[in-house]
């Protein structure tokens, strides 16, 4: 029998995880069934459950995935790039995808609040996010940017609960066209501020 290939395996996945992403945005984790899950990937139960255990560990490498992508970005250009992303719709992320990434991401909100287990297997993996956003401020401050006014675990707490907010204001569908200066304002709050003699 021929071996399968690790890019064929890895498109698989990733097959999975893009379909399952709009089956958990559109009917939440519950309503996401076998047979939902199955229509939205176009693949069988026993080619979904091949690559993930069960339907919890899809959902968590589904939102592993999504919170790996936002620490790359973080990492190189700061967690406000985040959101303006979110705000911009970036080519690589077609509009129907973004609002099935917020759908995911109140998914999650809702169900860290409701599961106690899904809770403390999240905690495990979302900690990547927030690493990432606390090694780029310490990075700024050291470079002088950043205020030194402020512990840096201060500025990600404030970082991130403005993030979540951007989610819950985009997600209900909320206008999101005057919200650039609104970030402006965050990332000049987090900034260095030099007197000028």
């Amino acid at each position: 029998m021929p071996r399968v290939s690790q890019d064929h395996l890895d498109a698989r996945r990733r097959q999975i995880l893009d379909g399952a992403r709009a089956c958990f945005a559109r009917h939440g984790y519950e309503g996401a069934t076998v047979r939902r899950l199955e229509e939205a990937t176009g693949l069988s139960r026993g080619a979904i459950f091949h690559h993930f255990r069960d339907k919890e560990s899809l959902f968590l490498a589904l939102a592993e995935d999504d919170a790996l992508r936002m620490a790359d970005v973080v990492a190189e250009q700061g967690l406000v790039q985040v959101m303006r992303d979110l705000l911009s719709a970036p080519a690589d992320r077609e509009e129907e995808h973004a609002a099935d990434w917020l759908g995911t991401r109140l998914e999650v909100s809702r169900r860290l609040r409701t599961d106690q287990d899904f809770r403390a297997r999240w905690a495990e993996r979302s900690e990547q996010l927030t690493k990432a956003t606390r090694e780029r401020l310490l990075r700024q401050r050291e470079a002088g940017n950043l205020r030194d006014d402020v512990d840096v675990g201060v500025l990600t707490s404030f970082l991130e609960l403005v993030l979540e907010g951007l989610v819950s204001h985009l997600a209900m569908g909320l206008p999101a066209d005057d919200l650039e200066p609104v970030l402006d304002l965050v990332e000049e709050t987090v900034r260095r501020h030099r007197r000028v003699h």
